[in-house]
């Protein structure tokens, strides 16, 4: 039986070749996950693509916010949710578990976040990430001001927006390419 390709599309093998710095990135994946994540080798056959994609990611997952990376990664499992992106569910629902040291949180968060037991404040930023997935032109300033309400600066509310568009993105391009999450995520921080 022959294992699925990481993207259904038949890209070539390497049209714009990867930088020294991005094959070490690639090298620091490999030696503190233990693998490469199937998107970044998907990104990997074109080196301003693949600079794009994680300079982006490392910025909004990684930099510095208002926001913790659970946090983070709490709205890229719900808005993978919203969207049904298995890559983004599977990977980002590992997070969720390892970072929270809660395996049931994560599996609701793919699930139904609605029945997590969060706090008001996350509670609000997920209801605000779901809904500018699923309906995008309805947020309005009611929606920003109930994130202010809960606590959330304009900073934070700018950091929660931009992670939501960066995984609705993501989400679309594994959806195009029938991009698949390494086997590795499924038994994570069970």
């Amino acid at each position: 039986m022959s294992k699925k390709p990481i993207i259904a599309l038949d890209m070539p093998k390497e049209e714009e070749a990867l930088t020294d710095r991005q094959k070490k990135y690639l090298d620091v994946c490999d030696e503190k996950l233990g693998f490469v994540p199937n998107v970044l080798q998907a990104y990997a056959w074109h080196s301003t693509k693949l600079e794009g994609f994680t300079a982006l990611y490392n910025d909004l997952m990684l930099g510095d916010s208002g926001l913790s990376k659970l946090q983070r990664e709490m709205i890229a499992v719900v808005v993978s949710s919203a969207n049904h992106c298995y890559y983004c569910l599977t990977a980002h629902g590992a997070a969720v578990r390892q970072l929270s040291g809660a395996p049931k949180l994560g599996e609701q968060l793919v699930m139904n976040y609605r029945t997590a037991e969060l706090d008001p404040k996350d509670r609000a930023m997920l209801d605000f990430a779901w809904n500018l997935t699923k309906d995008p032109v309805s947020i309005d300033d009611p929606d920003r001001q109930a994130l202010r309400d809960a606590g959330w600066s304009d900073r934070d509310i700018w950091d929660i927006s931009a992670v939501a568009a960066f995984f609705n993105m993501s989400n679309r391009m594994s959806a195009a390419t029938d991009k698949q999450p390494n086997d590795e995520y499924h038994s994570m921080a069970r």
